[in-house]
């Protein structure tokens, strides 16, 4: 459900009611809350095209792109946003595509001193993709900038489709940064084959390590207790801020309330779980010197570092700053 994050706020902003296009679908609103749910790649293409339609905006997939970060392909995001290069990011997409959007397939080819990246939709039967390209190539783009830098900017960016009227094009300079290319023979991203391989000053080793821990582990058959589940699951959805108890029952294939009794029948509550998870993360994170205590705060979920501060004293009794000084000086001492 990662593809349709952003689509009831564009269509919001275009005036449009999304509730008769997502009935047409057979989708339900709420599921869009949740962005590891999967539905038909069909029904959301279908989506797309259809709310470009009502809207009348030819634009509509680049717009949801255009608030986009790389949280939003979920719990992948931080796997993904801490690999060294953006060669392994893009390998490590492609590994987990299948939790992302299994139809949609990345390929690479370097040709000379440039490597073009294509992205295109495998469906069983042929169907009008304009809005889901846009909003993919707009998805990759980002996560291109996200490893190589946020002044990075493509060679081209390759369209097939025509192109839109003149009023429309603006959203592709601000998205992409350069002059798009329509009516070509793939749908694209052009850059620098020096980009594949520059340094992601962003990734740390460890945090992937991390990363990939939680997904394996979620992914693994192994039977566990929910609140086992929902403690992975709030581990995995933190860094986007969605780990909330919504998401993670939507998740599971629960109503709330049936994942609130499962986890009163084992002793546990979603807020202690929750609390739980965030005091693990925090002694780890403030552990690891690269990491700054804004960074910190926004992958346990906090829109600000005063929040995180306040709860980080209320549970360990001093300020984050404070503990990671003490745990310096403690390890020096003893080294």
């Amino acid at each position: 459900m990662a593809a349709l994050t952003g689509y009831l706020e564009t269509m919001s902003a275009l005036g449009g009611d999304a509730r008769p296009l997502l009935k047409e679908q057979g989708l339900a609103a709420d599921l869009l809350i949740n962005p590891e749910q999967l539905i038909p790649a069909r029904s959301a293409i279908r989506l797309l095209e259809r709310s470009a339609e009502v809207t009348g905006c030819i634009t509509f997939g680049l717009r949801m792109a255009e608030n986009r970060t790389l949280a939003n392909l979920g719990a992948t995001s931080l796997l993904i946003a801490h690999q060294p290069t953006l060669r392994k990011s893009l390998e490590t997409l492609r590994e987990f595509r299948t939790r992302i959007n299994s139809t949609l397939v990345l390929q690479f080819e370097e040709i000379g001193d440039e490597v073009i990246l294509r992205e295109d939709f495998h469906l069983s039967r042929p169907e009008p993709w304009r809005q889901s390209s846009d909003l993919a190539l707009g998805v990759l783009a980002k996560l291109c900038a996200a490893a190589v830098g946020e002044s990075w900017k493509p060679r081209a960016v390759c369209f097939t489709h025509d192109a839109p009227p003149l009023a429309e094009q603006q959203i592709y300079a601000r998205v992409f940064g350069c002059r798009p290319q329509f009516d070509s023979e793939f749908n694209g991203v052009v850059l620098s084959a020096r980009d594949l391989d520059r340094p992601n000053t962003k990734a740390d080793d460890q945090l992937a390590h991390h990363a990939r821990q939680l997904l394996e582990q979620v992914m693994d058959p192994v039977e566990r207790t929910r609140a086992e589940e929902v403690e992975q699951l709030i581990k995995l959805l933190l860094p986007s801020g969605r780990a909330s108890v919504q998401i993670c029952a939507a998740s599971m294939g629960m109503t709330v309330r049936t994942l609130q009794r499962a986890l009163d029948a084992e002793g546990e509550s979603f807020t202690s779980l929750l609390n739980r998870a965030r005091m693990q993360l925090a002694t780890q994170y403030l552990a690891n010197p690269r990491m700054r205590i804004t960074d910190i705060a926004d992958m346990l979920g906090y829109s600000s570092i005063g929040a995180f501060s306040r709860w980080h004293s209320q549970v360990f009794g001093v300020p984050p700053r404070k503990n990671r000084v003490a745990r310096k000086k403690g390890k020096t001492e003893t080294s």
